[in-house]
């Protein structure tokens, strides 16, 4: 009987996610929010998601022993980063004058411009909050059913920048383009909320649960 584990390191909407992926999971499939590392180790797929500090993300997946697993884990079943979960992936963040990261991805994570600018001239607000689109770069199997520009839910101040361009699978537009979808080996990750993005969330969701990894 196939299990997902939601990371739960006490950081961000955890039980958003979990009961999105419950309505998604097909029949036989348990969804466990959890922090327990046998359980998380055992379990067939894996949802890594946040929100907040990432210097007190890393500090918590280091306090309960996750770090340690998350770079075999990742690599070795379907994983899905979201949110801050994405950004934890790469190896460096300017947050809080410099964090290191968990360096699954080669990449940093820097600040929105402050003076960030969008085509007509005007200010942008930091963080970034609200519906935007992601655009499909490269073919994946999540993108499975989604429109090429699908709509999803963001609030964030800081985005991802990978290192190696064809791990870059969804762009977005905000003052410049960001990677908002990354992809290596069975990790996939972005930097929106599924869990809130209505119907487009909800699918991609549904096709996490039904991968086996591969593409």
């Amino acid at each position: 009987m196939q299990s997902v584990a939601v990371i739960d390191y006490g950081m961000g909407n955890l039980h958003s996610v979990e009961r999105a992926l419950r309505h998604e999971a097909p029949p036989g499939m348990h969804v466990l929010l959890t922090d327990d590392l046998s359980v998380i180790g055992e379990a067939d797929r894996l949802v890594f998601p946040g929100q907040g500090a990432a210097a007190d993300a890393m500090e918590a997946l280091r306090r309960l022993g996750i770090d340690r697993m998350l770079p075999e884990l990742a690599a070795t079943r379907p994983f899905f980063g979201m949110c801050l979960g994405q950004q934890i992936l790469l190896d460096w963040t300017a947050e809080n004058g410099g964090v290191d990261l968990l360096g699954l991805i080669p990449g940093r994570v820097e600040r929105f411009p402050e003076r960030a600018i969008d085509n007509e001239g005007r200010r942008l607000k930091i963080p970034h909050m609200g519906w935007n689109v992601v655009r499909r770069v490269r073919e994946h199997p999540l993108w499975q059913g989604l429109p090429r520009e699908a709509w999803f839910y963001f609030v964030h101040s800081y985005r991802v920048l990978p290192a190696q361009g064809d791990q870059i699978v969804g762009e977005t537009d905000y003052g410049d383009t960001f990677a908002s979808a990354i992809a290596d080996g069975p990790m996939f990750a972005m930097q929106c909320h599924p869990e809130k993005s209505s119907a487009d969330g909800l699918r991609l969701l549904n096709n996490f649960l039904r991968w086996d990894g591969g593409w």
